[in-house]
């Protein structure tokens, strides 16, 4: 009796113990599943990092190569120029900024022009007090200027000019003698305040008041300071 007794407690036990062995396979199971969601989770979260990574690299590549584009492009065909002086009145006031190309340039009437200041219009030969200075084109080689300093008029070719942009007639004059005509690779220019402008009226601008358009540093496009007076120079 105490045998069968046995026999039943040992067959018990067996069976509890296969019980225990499944559920420890299902817990096993549930483990190895939740291991694997967070591997799955974990390599979606390094794959969506290493793809914004590189985007964001992508674009910072994009900005420095339109930044450098940018600089390379205002370094060879561009420059930026601070009006210094009244003698471009109303166009241009001291301190204002200009815009100044010289990319397949070649120098109109009506022009306003950036250009080396001495005698010999050599542009590697400016010291300190002979700046580059800022002037309108009034006319060019082998046209003739004539200049009426009782009335302030001027004439090229004999055809009065309509000039909106001055602030002062022309009634001061120089020691350039007139009329004129303007010498070949050359031209004539004056300051828009007329009263209050070194120019193409004197000769230590160049020879006999003649600029040489080989010392042109440039042609000023655009106003770009201050701000509110942004725009295309006429």
């Amino acid at each position: 009796m105490d045998n069968f007794k046995n026999d039943e407690n040992i067959e018990s036990a067996e069976q509890e113990l296969e019980s225990t062995s499944d559920r420890f396979s299902v817990n096993e199971a549930l483990l190895e599943d939740f291991d694997d969601a967070d591997n799955t989770e974990s390599t979606d979260k390094k794959n969506i990092s290493e793809a914004l990574t590189k985007e964001v690299f992508e674009w910072l590549e994009v900005v420095v190569t339109a930044v450098i584009s940018v600089v390379v492009i205002f370094t060879l065909f561009f420059r930026v120029a601070t009006i210094d002086g009244p003698s471009m009145k109303e166009t241009l006031h001291h301190g204002d900024k200009v815009i100044v190309t010289n990319f397949a340039y070649k120098a109109k009437k009506g022009d306003i022009v950036v250009i080396s200041r001495n005698k010999e219009n050599d542009k590697n030969f400016v010291s300190e007090n002979q700046m580059p200075i800022i002037k309108r084109v009034i006319a060019v080689e082998g046209q003739r200027v004539d200049i009426d300093f009782e009335t302030g008029e001027v004439y090229v070719d004999d055809k009065l000019l309509d000039e909106p942009y001055i602030s002062t007639p022309t009634k001061r004059k120089f020691d350039v003698e007139f009329p004129l005509t303007v010498a070949p690779g050359c031209v004539f220019v004056m300051g828009d305040n007329r009263m209050d402008s070194l120019d193409s009226r004197d000769s230590s601008i160049g020879n006999d008041g003649m600029v040489d358009t080989r010392y042109i540093l440039g042609n000023a496009i655009y106003k770009i300071f201050p701000f509110n007076d942004f725009g295309k120079l006429n």
